[in-house]
Order: C-alpha cells, then sequence, then structure tokens
C-alpha cells in the first residue's frame, strides 16, 4: 500500500479547508440574506396569499357550520373567486366535487384544508376552543327572533346603567343569538337590578345564568348525551349549564374533569352533527395551477459569485498565515517529543505563543517532568530493594557455606539465627506486596463497626511496652479492623524505635466533629524539618547509614499512608529534634 501523503492529515491543510467551509457557509448565509432583500415584496405577496387562504377558509367553514349541506354553497364561493382571483374547489371526503372552479381541469394533489365544523384546524384558526368546535356551530341552541328581542331588553337596560355610570359598554350578539354586555365597569358596580345577571369583573363573562326555553330544551338533550358517555366511564353524572357568554360547561363536577370535558365535547358533536355540513376538502390554486418562479437577475447573480470568489480568495491568504503561527511550536513540541522517545528524561518545549498551544507545550513538560520523576522512582526502588535483601540473603549463604565446609556448625543457636535472617527477608517480601496492592487499588477492606478505644488498647496490649492510652468522645467508626490495627502498630513499632529508655509513648484517640483522631506520639530524637516530606516515601531512614536492625525496612510508614488513604483519610506528622513526634490519623466516622 503506498504511503500516504504528508500534507493529507497536515494541519494546515484541514486549518484552510475548515476555514474556506466557514467561508463558504458565511457566503450562502450573505447570498440568502441578498435575496430575502431583493424579494421582500414577493415574500410580503406571499403573506397576503397566505391570509387570502385564511379567509377562504374561515368563510367556507363559518357557512358548514351553519348549514346542513353543501347544496347552496356554489355563489359563496363565486363570490370568493371573485374577490380573490383564485381558483377554488370544494369536494367531499373521497374527492367527489362538490363544487368546481374549472370543470375537467385535475385537482391539486393535496387538499389545502379540510373543512370541518366539529375539528377545527387550529393552524388556520388558532383561536378555536378546546375541543376545537367552530363557535358559530350552534345547532338546536339557535335563539328565535322572540327570544333574542326578550334578552337584547334586559340587557339594554343594564347597559344603559352602566353608560350613565361613565363605563363604556357594548351589546353584541353571539353566534346562536344570545346578546352579551362588554364593559369597562368594575366588579364593585351593580346595575344588574332585579336581572339574574350578576357582574363581576371579568368573571362576569363566564357566569351560569338561566337560559332561554330554546336553550334550556338543547341543554336537557345535550345533558343526556353526555352523562349517557360519563355512565359508560362509570362516572358520575352531570349538570349542564350555560354562560352569559353562550358558553356551555358541567356544573357540581365530581371526579375527573377532563374525562367530563371530552365527554362534553363528544356529546356536542353528536348533537350538532345533524346541523353542520359534512367534512370536505378544499383546494386552493393559481388559476393556471402553477406557482410562479422567483429568480435572481444575471447581473445580481453576477455579483453574488464575483463575492464569493473575493471572499474565498482572502479566507484562503489569512488560513495560510494563520496555519503557519500555529504549526511553528506545534513542530517544536514534535521535535521535544522525538528526543523523549529517543530516551532524553530532559528533553523540553519552549514555546513563545500566547494561546492553547502553550497549555500544551506546559502539559508536555509537566508529563516530561513527571516522567523523569518516575523513572528515578523506579531506579531508586530497585536500588533499595536490592540493598535490602543483599545484607539478609549475605548473612544466610555466608553461613550454609560455613556450615557446608564444616567451619560451622549447624547448632541451634545458628538455626535459630538463620531463621531470624528468613523472617526478615518474608516481612520485606509481605511489606512490599502490601504496596504492590495499593498501587494496583487491589488492597481489599472489609470494614465493619470498630471502637478505637478498644482497638488502641489491644495495640498497646500486642507491643507489650509502656504505653499510654487516652481516649475521649465517641469513638466509633466504620472500618477494616485488622488493616487499622496494623497502621497503628507500625507507627508504634516505629515510636518503639526512636524513644530511648525512660521515654514515654502515648497513644489517644479522641473526636473531632464527624471525624476520629489517633494520635501516636513519642518522646524520642524526632525528625528533622527538612525531612517531613519525605517520612511516606519508601525505603526512606531519617538516617541513611542505618541498617535493618535499627532503621527498619523503611517501609513501614509508606504503608501506613496507604491503609489510611485506602479508608478515605489521612495522615499527617509533626516533630521537633530532641522533643519528640507526632503522627496523626484523621478518618471519617461514616465514610461515604
Amino acid at each position: 500500500m503506498a504511503a500516504d501523503s504528508p500534507w493529507r492529515h497536515s494541519l494546515k491543510i484541514r486549518l484552510l479547508g475548515g476555514t474556506i467551509l466557514v467561508a463558504i457557509c458565511s457566503i450562502t448565509a450573505t447570498a440568502w440574506l441578498s435575496v430575502q432583500g431583493t424579494t421582500g415584496s414577493i415574500q410580503q405577496e406571499r403573506g397576503q396569499e397566505l391570509a387570502t387562504d385564511t379567509h377562504i377558509y374561515d368563510t367556507l367553514l363559518g357557512y358548514g357550520a351553519t348549514h346542513p349541506n353543501w347544496d347552496a354553497v356554489e355563489p359563496v364561493i363565486a363570490g370568493l373567486r371573485e374577490q380573490t382571483g383564485l381558483r377554488i374547489d370544494v369536494t367531499s371526503g373521497d374527492r367527489v366535487p362538490i363544487a368546481r372552479s374549472e370543470a375537467g381541469t385535475p385537482l391539486p394533489a393535496k387538499a389545502s384544508a379540510v373543512i370541518d365544523p366539529l375539528a377545527v384546524d387550529v393552524t388556520l384558526q388558532p383561536g378555536a376552543g378546546a375541543d376545537r368546535i367552530d363557535a358559530r356551530a350552534v345547532g338546536p341552541f339557535l335563539l328565535p327572533v322572540d327570544e333574542r328581542t326578550a334578552l337584547r331588553s334586559s340587557l339594554e337596560v343594564v347597559a344603559d346603567c352602566l353608560r350613565t355610570a361613565g363605563h363604556r359598554t357594548e351589546v353584541a350578539d353571539t353566534p346562536s343569538g344570545r346578546p352579551v354586555i362588554t364593559s369597562t365597569a368594575p366588579a364593585e358596580v351593580n346595575c344588574a337590578r332585579n336581572s339574574p345577571i350578576v357582574l363581576s369583573g371579568q368573571r362576569f363573562q363566564d357566569q351560569v345564568v338561566p337560559s332561554a326555553p330554546t336553550e334550556q330544551k338543547a341543554l336537557e338533550q345535550l345533558d343526556g348525551l353526555v352523562n349517557a358517555c360519563l355512565s359508560r366511564k362509570g362516572r358520575s353524572t352531570t349538570k349542564l349549564g350555560l354562560t352569559y357568554a353562550g358558553k356551555i360547561v358541567p356544573m357540581g363536577v365530581i371526579g375527573d374533569q377532563q374525562e367530563t370535558a371530552d365527554c362534553v365535547a363528544t356529546a356536542r358533536r353528536e348533537q350538532l352533527l345533524p346541523y353542520v355540513a359534512p367534512v370536505s376538502l378544499l383546494f386552493i390554486s393559481s388559476p393556471s395551477g402553477q406557482p410562479s418562479d422567483v429568480g435572481l437577475s444575471s447581473a445580481g447573480t453576477a455579483r453574488i459569485v464575483g463575492a464569493a470568489v473575493l471572499v474565498l480568495v482572502l479566507t484562503a491568504v489569512v488560513s495560510i498565515l494563520l496555519a503557519g503561527r500555529v504549526i511553528r511550536p506545534l513542530r517544536t513540541l514534535t521535535v521535544a517529543a522525538q528526543r523523549m522517545r529517543a530516551g532524553d528524561s530532559a528533553a523540553r518545549a519552549t514555546v513563545k505563543a500566547r494561546w492553547e498551544v502553550a497549555e500544551l507545550a506546559e502539559a508536555f513538560n509537566q508529563m516530561s517532568e513527571h516522567l523523569a520523576r518516575t523513572e528515578r522512582q523506579r531506579k531508586e526502588l530497585v536500588s533499595d530493594v536490592s540493598h535490602e535483601l543483599r545484607t539478609p540473603l549475605g548473612n544466610i549463604r555466608g553461613w550454609l557455606v560455613a556450615a557446608q565446609d564444616g567451619v560451622a556448625d549447624l547448632d541451634p543457636a545458628l538455626v535459630s539465627s538463620l531463621l531470624e535472617e528468613t523472617l526478615l527477608l518474608q516481612h520485606l517480601v509481605d511489606d512490599l506486596q502490601e504496596l504492590a496492592l495499593a498501587d494496583a487499588g487491589e488492597l481489599r477492606l472489609f470494614p465493619e463497626p470498630v471502637d478505637i478505644g478498644d482497638l488502641l488498647d489491644q495495640v498497646a496490649a500486642a507491643h507489650g511496652a509502656e504505653l499510654v492510652v487516652e481516649k475521649t468522645g465517641d469513638l466509633d467508626l466504620y472500618a477494616d479492623p485488622v488493616r487499622l490495627r496494623q497502621a497503628v502498630g507500625n507507627l508504634v513499632v516505629n515510636a518503639v524505635r526512636h524513644t530511648p529508655a525512660g521515654g514515654r509513648i502515648t497513644l489517644r484517640g479522641r473526636e473531632h466533629g464527624d471525624h476520629v483522631l489517633i494520635e501516636v506520639s513519642d518522646t524520642g530524637s524526632g525528625i528533622d524539618p527538612g525531612h517531613l516530606p519525605q517520612v511516606f516515601d519508601r525505603f526512606w531512614r531519617a538516617e541513611r547509614s542505618r541498617n535493618r536492625q535499627t532503621g527498619g525496612s523503611g517501609l513501614g510508614l509508606a504503608i501506613v499512608r496507604h491503609l489510611v488513604e485506602a479508608h478515605g483519610g489521612t495522615v499527617s506528622v509533626a516533630s521537633a529534634l530532641g522533643v519528640g513526634t507526632t503522627f496523626t490519623l484523621k478518618l471519617a466516622k461514616n465514610p461515604s
């Protein structure tokens, strides 16, 4: 397979391509804006067309809401054709012609709207009610002239009172013929007199009023339909009322109001069905059947193309200049990375840029320093382990060779000495295994309720030295008692090793808010302040010349730190030369 071209994955090419893409998008947006600017009048015309379509739909919807069929719709459609100059066709749901503009001309593939007074298209009639029934579809609620006259006479008295009080008031008719008052009067104005109508601010329109005989008869029929629906759903029956504004509402609803509202809407459709025209399809199109095309002139197109080419050229120039500034620091980083791969742990990247690549260079330098430090610690670990193993292995080998050559006898004393060296090796291996498990995150804990006071007593008894135990507060927490005893034991061993005869070692347990503090204090030789940051490092000893008999393996405090951190706690040390040292473990009572 042929090698990839170095330009294929070049950052310069990618930046150039990305910038050009952005420029193309910008040019496209600019061209679109230009087209919008030059065709504003056309868009305005299209908006007018939409308004015209809405007017046609509303007119025919009103006809269907007030007529039981489409038999006399032709004059209405003819008038709309004359007003709009558009081709208007109405068909049944299965496209059987009801009123055609041009006989023999095929209908458009898709209807402009569905005319259904009982299911209004809310996109064309956004003010429709929640039940989507056209307000003009009143059916049996249509009042005869005598009832309208009686209601209007009653309301005119109220309206005159409100006008006399200085409030703008009008009386208008609803689609059913019921007159209503619209007034600016506040709630406390009462002009109802002996009329059952009570003014109450905005709620005036929603108050239930006594219905006229025609309305009462229609309400009784609707009550039956609604209650039949509610009974089928296992709901309590209700009674309907008519508001002052002519709205039908259930009174005293018990239970699910939505189910009641659904039944009212279903019953109204069933009641109104004989009074409205059947569902039909509305087709609106231009007389030719084809929409007019809109395009740019040749001069306008040439101007847009010229501007696009100019922007592309400028973008390419800027991209090349920008890519050069990006690539230079990246090359510096690449050279430093190659030096590091070749084994140069001192490789660093010096970048003068002040943007994101500078952060990348800083991260690279920190990584390089971390790797160098890790490599140094690895070498020191190998050296320390070798040193720790060499002495006991040398002792064991020397005595075994002497016994083999007959220079020494394998008497009980020699066997005991060799066993002690073996135990030292085993202890070192165990410590290393503990640290390896901690590093790998596999140090297993078995937490359970622990009384730190009892734990400190057990540690003091196990070491047999003259240890003082002090306990204050609630010392119960949730931890692994074996691992915690091991951590405190390591600190006690360290304190005993560095405390001279006659010194004092104290184990303290005390409550500290939501934590428990465990302190191991001694009056020993103390630690130099400059060495305190290193006390928890592996194989560290205050005196490098110490051997295992005087200075330990150098792993005990490192193990303490890992055990405490595994419990979610912290360990700290405070010391003064010639005064003593205090190690403090801080553990949460209820670790998360």
